[in-house]
């Protein structure tokens, strides 16, 4: 806005208080202030939307602006981008991966495959009446919100490399025999909460101060997670949603002790973990091991990625000799779908889905019992998303592991979790199984969360 002569300094910065609140920035102020890694990934991308707006554009081109953003954020976005083009005139060009989510948006739809257009009309046609085997396995990769699946549908299931047609069926249509129905996963959860809970939480508390002067601004205490307690169990696919700030994140860190916490209990296979010192949890740590939502960021960008894999083992001082490592290393990558040749390579010559492979294998390549998945799938698009997923079901049964599976996705909870928890500014306001959470919401925080999702 300085830069184009648009606004002053002082109208800019109210300008930008109220940019920030119509992309749902709350305390606009304390987000001004705020640099990038004081802010969780929805904020920035919110953050982002906003600056696109400053200079009312004529054209918009949106690549993915809400891919990282919770339902409800989510939605409003979508509301301010429609009222945007509305009141000022403004084209827009919305590019995505979920269809779903394009069609509450758009007008006309273009279906881009290998850098051609294969299909193009609009929504109701694209939605009622996909001609392309591209578009059709769009349309089916993401997870149905209303049933659970054993497996996610692929591109591959619908096309080959080539791109000829392998399935003419319907994309709405699912088999039968690959859905799991409510009695049958009610039978899956007996057998799972029978055990001994493999993590307990109990009144876990986490808490930031803020940097102040004593005399003109004093320090403040946020409470990011109050008193929150739970059980996970052995085998069991735990899911965490809320939106973007809830504290989703900072509950998985503080889990796995990136986060101190101020209070409450972390106790695993009947150990208290949140009293160790560090030296003292070392011995745990790789027991309870976390993906992250960027694996990009998460990874050496300057280590192989063979070694990547590696480290942890020499740390932590695992399966034996430098050459049984190595044979680890190669099974963990023939595990996690990547060829051999992938170990001498550099994280950038990677697909964003293949870099989540990697980042798999890594927190793998510990053997751990947990894994917390903090939003893994969230930035991929449907159809590696699908491919993800279906591999993180197989490795928890080949492996043994228990997942707490944070996410803002109802859709991809109902795939992959037998329980949901629902959080919002801290505090946990529902629990139970994924058809009782999902189908019959008690808290009408969660019912808002249902209604937000694109139709």
């Amino acid at each position: 806005m300085l830069v184009h002569g648009l606004e002053t300094r002082l109208s800019s910065i109210q300008k930008v208080y109220n940019l920030f609140e119509e992309v749902g920035l709350p305390d606009a102020k304390r987000i001004y202030e705020s640099y990038p890694h004081q802010l969780s990934g929805g904020q920035k991308q919110r953050v982002m939307i906003a600056m696109a707006m400053a200079c009312n554009p004529s054209l918009l081109i949106a690549d993915e602006p809400t891919t990282a953003l919770d339902v409800t954020v989510q939605k409003k976005i979508l509301e301010v981008l429609k009222q945007l083009c509305q009141t000022k005139s403004m084209a827009m060009l919305f590019i995505s991966h979920d269809l779903n989510l394009v069609r509450e948006l758009a007008d006309r739809i273009l279906v881009m495959y290998k850098g051609e257009i294969v299909e193009q009309g609009t929504a109701k046609l694209i939605f009622e009446n996909p001609k392309h085997p591209y578009t059709k396995g769009l349309l089916n990769c993401r997870p149905p919100i209303n049933k659970k699946l054993k497996v996610l549908p692929t591109l591959a299931d619908f096309m080959q490399s080539e791109g000829k047609i392998v399935y003419e069926n319907d994309a709405k249509q699912i088999p039968s025999d690959n859905v799991i129905g409510p009695e049958e996963h009610e039978a899956i959860l007996k057998v799972i909460e029978s055990q001994s809970p493999l993590l307990s939480i109990q009144n876990l508390t986490t808490s930031f101060t803020s940097s102040g002067n004593f005399f003109w601004n004093p320090k403040k205490k946020f409470k990011a997670i109050q008193e929150i307690s739970f059980n996970l169990y052995k085998g069991e696919v735990l899911g965490l949603v809320g939106e973007s700030g809830s504290g989703k994140s900072t509950l998985g860190r503080t889990i796995c002790r990136l986060i101190d916490s101020e209070s409450g209990s972390i106790m695993y296979n009947g150990v208290e973990l949140s009293k160790f010192f560090e030296t003292e949890f070392r011995s745990y740590r790789k027991k309870i091991q976390i993906i992250f939502q960027d694996p990009y960021a998460s990874l050496n960008p300057t280590m192989k990625i063979g070694e990547a894999i590696l480290e942890p083992m020499i740390v932590h001082n695992l399966n034996g000799n430098r050459n049984a490592q190595l044979a680890k290393v190669y099974e963990l990558m023939e595990s996690v779908g990547l060829p051999a040749d992938s170990y001498d390579k550099y994280p950038h010559e990677f697909s964003g889905g293949q870099r989540q492979r990697i980042s798999i294998a890594r927190a793998l390549s510990l053997e751990p019992e947990i894994l917390i998945c903090d939003e893994c799938v969230s930035a991929l698009d449907v159809n590696v998303q699908a491919q993800v997923l279906n591999l993180l079901n197989e490795l928890k049964e080949k492996y043994k592991l228990s997942l707490l599976f944070i996410t803002h996705d109802l859709s991809v909870v109902r795939f992959i979790c037998d329980r949901v928890m629902v959080m919002k500014s801290g505090k946990l306001v529902e629990l139970g199984s994924v058809e009782q959470v999902l189908d019959n919401p008690a808290s009408e925080y969660t019912k808002l969360l249902l209604d937000s999702i694109p139709k």
